[in-house]
């Protein structure tokens, strides 16, 4: 029996640091930051979903499921990861942010192994040196535990995260997979690694 595996995209911050700029639609040499994203995690998964709290018609031109938080109140990734995982029927859900347009394309094969490998509930993806707490491959029956943890003022993934088993699938390979964009002087630099891979 072959897993379904589904993602989330997670475009529902407030951006503060890119002067408030919804930070998927941020253009980046002439494409929408989300596209570079979806283009990197579409052949690794079923079905994709995006968590928008604004926006919503623009994301939806992309053609798929846009689901804004049922926590209201822009309570950060775990609310998006929460709201998704009540809509999909998947074994796993993939979590990305919108805004690292150099996702690894063996992501999903990789925190899959991890899991396996070590009898996991979760799996978090680390560039080698520090864990990305917003790429996570994550069992959505794990929904229950997140929400109680958030409902109780948490808003910290990996404080989440470390009550659970998880492992670590590490892809100091490829160094710049999880470079995002918070800045607009991140976002020229970027551009130019775009431009070369």
């Amino acid at each position: 029996m072959s897993l379904q595996i589904d993602a989330v995209i997670l475009a529902g911050g407030m951006a503060r640091r890119m002067g408030g700029d919804d930070k998927g639609l941020v253009e980046l040499n002439g494409k929408a930051m989300i596209e570079y994203t979806i283009e990197r995690i579409k052949p690794q998964v079923k079905e994709i979903l995006i968590n928008a709290n604004r926006n919503q018609t623009r994301y939806a031109e992309f053609g798929f499921t846009v689901l804004s938080d049922e926590h209201t109140g822009f309570l950060g990734p775990l609310a998006g990861m929460i709201t998704a995982m009540g809509h999909t029927q998947a074994d796993y859900l993939l979590v990305v942010p919108c805004d690292c347009p150099l996702l690894p394309r063996d992501l999903v094969a990789r925190l899959l192994a991890a899991i396996e490998a070590n009898d996991a509930e979760l799996a978090v993806a680390s560039d080698g040196e520090r864990e990305q707490p917003v790429v996570m491959l994550l069992k959505p029956s794990l929904r229950e535990s997140m929400t109680a943890f958030l409902e109780a003022g948490e808003r910290k993934i990996d404080f989440w995260y470390a009550k659970h088993r998880f492992a670590v699938a590490a892809f100091a390979d490829q160094p710049n997979a999880f470079v995002n964009v918070n800045t607009p002087e991140q976002k020229q630099r970027l551009a130019a690694e775009i431009n070369q891979s």
